[in-house]
């Protein structure tokens, strides 16, 4: 039987967040994931905050482009950013709780445009992102052999 897309979706994120040493360094969590979407967070910690005591944009990017990256490879089809942009729009500040929300606005062949969302908890957006994304061919687990019964790694 094949795989739902909830289930493409999880176990697509198993296989990347395995080798994800970058995220988890920055010490991000997933949250949730569904077909085409999304959802990481990161508390802000004292390292991550630069000269004005705020959250560096390059930590906010990376969170961003963590739930980029998780949203545009959760059809199991190895996918890479092509290009991206983001706006800040508040600083996030030590001991803030950020989540980031990515979206697919669109999809076509191997082309996709992604959309998140950087929000504090109190539902303040910090930034806004956007990636191009583009598929380079492969997979990340193997589908036939998570039809068989066993479960991703």
């Amino acid at each position: 039987m094949a795989a739902s897309d909830q289930e493409r979706a999880e176990r697509s994120t198993a296989a990347m967040w395995a080798s994800d040493n970058a995220s988890k360094w920055f010490g991000m969590t997933i949250e949730s994931v569904g077909k085409g979407t999304a959802t990481l967070t990161l508390t802000v910690e004292k390292h991550h905050t630069n000269g004005h005591d705020n959250c560096h944009g390059g930590v906010i990017f990376a969170l961003a482009d963590s739930a980029f990256a998780f949203a545009c490879n959760s059809g199991n089809e190895a996918t890479v950013a092509q290009s991206n942009s983001i706006t800040y729009v508040a600083p996030a500040r030590s001991g803030d709780r950020l989540t980031a929300t990515a979206v697919e606005i669109v999809r076509r062949g191997r082309s996709g445009t992604y959309d998140v969302t950087v929000r504090r908890e109190d539902g303040t957006v910090i930034a806004l992102f956007r990636g191009l994304a583009r598929a380079v061919g492969g997979t990340l687990y193997d589908e036939a052999s998570q039809q068989d019964g066993e479960t991703a790694s």
